[in-house]
């Protein structure tokens, strides 16, 4: 043992998220003296260490935890310290842990160590703890694509230090996160894993690898030598959810740094809840909440009519490159002012959170100077949304808050675009593509006709647009004046509520011949059929059981076409996260 001693008030074992949450929150309570003993050479999460002065001992093991007196004795390989209070954040993988899908054997797939050059990799992170935001940053760390599929996530049981990089990684669209997603399959594919999720609004998505965070579990005092009195004088902590036997004391991340200095250092404040401090609703605290959480700008926002906008998002960070048909998530944060008079259910809770929601990409018909848009190229996302009305079963978030934005203002823009309705499966330019929708599901197919007529198409194009009235059809104007330009496009507007007009729905121009009258015989060897917007037009059958009413599937079912499944292709494709 060394002779020298060095006087700490807290040392912290371990450079973990519940670690650097622990030295991090006693500094900022005013505990002046903290260390973090790494045996690694990196903390979690690195790039805390500068901005909140942490003192680190890197590549330093510890040997022995003595706890005698007021005093704690910790000594490791390099050095000895003399201090007030302990917390050992180091955990172990859960004995017998295993992945809760079933994988296959792989140099591909992994449990918790992260494979080498992994740069410019497409890296899937699964699981939802504070051990999850650790894999996932040190993946993005090394250079790669990551995305975490967290479902069943709890933000607020995160530590702070966990729950804060969670928020950059989001803000600078440095990695995806996906909430409410797990896998529940995974398949080779060439090599590669194939990835399917329980949320049926998510692909399938293939990654060059996949990375399973597994539970962890509380060390034990053995573990690191731990003599004297620790427990009973309750200097020495360790992390993990409180101990049902007197072995040692236990917090879990989210509340270690509380529970130490209430028991340590009775005479100071604890600062720990939440590194932002964000505790009064007025406007300081809200512009500290638009600055953390918003990564991009609304450059346009055009209505339509009240309740339905077109605008475009630019991005801070990142690009906006995307593939017509796909879709970006959108947020708010529940602090925004509401449009309506409708509260939202238990606002307190989620007072600073951010509300998220899926939206198809759009695109302008025509450019600024009246060409064929070319929105892929540009450094924008268009978009096209309705304002969803409350209900006494439900109250939207969303919308009423975006009702209230304008050009300049920030928003929040999910990291990456995502999903697998595409053009894909138009191979032939002689071909006949169709696309059916209700209200706002004509956002994705307004990209994909302008790609077909950019690439030179030259087959029958038709896109049937169902809204209530004409004053729902944001694009009207923009659709005729295509109609006129090329003689292969055919723009049919439905509205269903005009008191001058029959009322008919989408099915009704399919099975009362609209389309063969414009020469239009839907072959099903040379036709594929998008379909995107309200699932009682679209009509998903039930393990082949078609639903009530009609729906769209069905009458395109009974003229030879297929609907396209996963490993089951077809000529019916059907836009799933609505």
């Amino acid at each position: 043992m060394p002779a020298e001693l060095t006087d700490y008030d807290l040392v912290v074992i371990g450079g973990t998220a519940g670690g650097l949450s622990a030295a991090i929150s006693t500094l900022r309570s005013g505990i002046g003296l903290v260390r973090v003993v790494e045996s690694g050479h990196s903390v979690a999460f690195p790039e805390m260490v500068g901005p909140d002065q942490l003192d680190v001992g890197y590549g330093e093991s510890v040997v022995e935890i003595d706890a005698a007196g007021e005093s704690v004795l910790v000594t490791t390989d390099k050095h000895a310290y003399r201090t007030k209070a302990c917390l050992v954040a180091n955990r172990r993988p859960l004995p017998g842990w295993k992945p809760p899908v079933e994988i296959y054997p792989s140099g591909r797939i992994h449990i918790d160590a992260r494979p080498e050059h992994i740069e410019n990799s497409d890296v899937l992170v699964v699981g939802y703890t504070d051990h999850a935001v650790e894999c996932s940053a040190e993946a993005v760390q090394a250079g790669a694509r990551v995305v975490l599929a967290a479902g069943g996530m709890d933000t607020d049981r995160l530590s702070p230090a966990g729950a804060e990089m969670l928020r950059r990684l989001e803000h600078e669209r440095r990695a995806t996160i996906l909430y409410e997603s797990t896998p529940h399959q995974i398949v080779d594919s060439g090599g590669y894993p194939m990835v399917f999720f329980d949320d049926r609004r998510m692909p399938d998505l293939q990654f060059d690898h996949v990375l399973f965070a597994s539970h962890r579990e509380t060390l034990a005092p053995s573990d690191v030598n731990m003599t004297g009195q620790g427990v009973q004088t309750r200097r020495v902590w360790f992390l993990g959810e409180p101990a049902e036997s007197d072995v040692a004391p236990t917090a879990p991340g989210w509340r270690i740094g509380a529970e130490i200095i209430e028991s340590c250092f009775p005479e100071t404040s604890p600062i720990v809840e939440t590194f932002d401090e964000v505790g009064k609703r007025d406007q300081a605290a809200i512009a500290k909440l638009r600055s953390e959480n918003y990564n991009a700008t609304i450059t346009h926002f055009e209505p339509a009519h009240s309740d339905l906008w077109v605008l475009r998002v630019r991005p801070d960070f990142g690009g906006s490159a995307f593939d017509p048909g796909q879709y970006a998530s959108l947020g708010l944060g529940y602090w925004e002012p509401r449009i309506d008079d409708a509260e939202d259910p238990s606002l307190d809770d989620r007072w600073t959170k951010l509300i998220r929601r899926s939206y198809s990409i759009s695109s302008r018909m025509l450019d600024d100077v009246g060409y064929l848009s070319d929105d892929r190229a540009g450094h924008e996302l268009e978009f096209y949304i309705v304002k969803v009305p409350a209900t006494p079963e439900r109250v939207p978030g969303l919308t009423p808050r975006l009702a209230l934005k304008r050009p300049g203002d920030r928003i929040y823009l999910g990291p990456k675009v995502a999903g697998r309705y595409t053009l894909a499966p138009v191979t032939d330019p002689a071909s006949i593509v169709v696309f059916l929708a209700t209200g706002t599901g004509e956002a994705p197919h307004n990209s994909m006709v302008i790609e077909l007529l950019r690439k030179g198409h030259y087959g029958p194009i038709v896109s049937v647009v169902s809204v209530r009235y004409w004053d729902d059809l944001g694009y009207l104007d923009e659709h005729q004046d295509l109609a006129q330009r090329y003689a292969n496009y055919y723009y049919i507007p439905v509205p269903t509520r005009e008191a001058d007009i029959p009322k008919r729905y989408v099915q009704d121009v399919i099975r009362d011949g609209d389309l063969e009258r414009l020469g239009i015989v839907l072959d099903p060897t040379a036709t594929n059929v998008f379909l995107c917007g309200n699932p009682a037009m679209i009509g998903i059958p039930n393990e082949d059981v078609f639903p009530e009413p009609t729906g769209v599937v069905e009458i395109l079912t009974e003229m030879g076409l297929t609907l396209d499944r996963r490993h089951q292709p077809g000529n019916i494709h059907v836009e799933e996260y609505w």
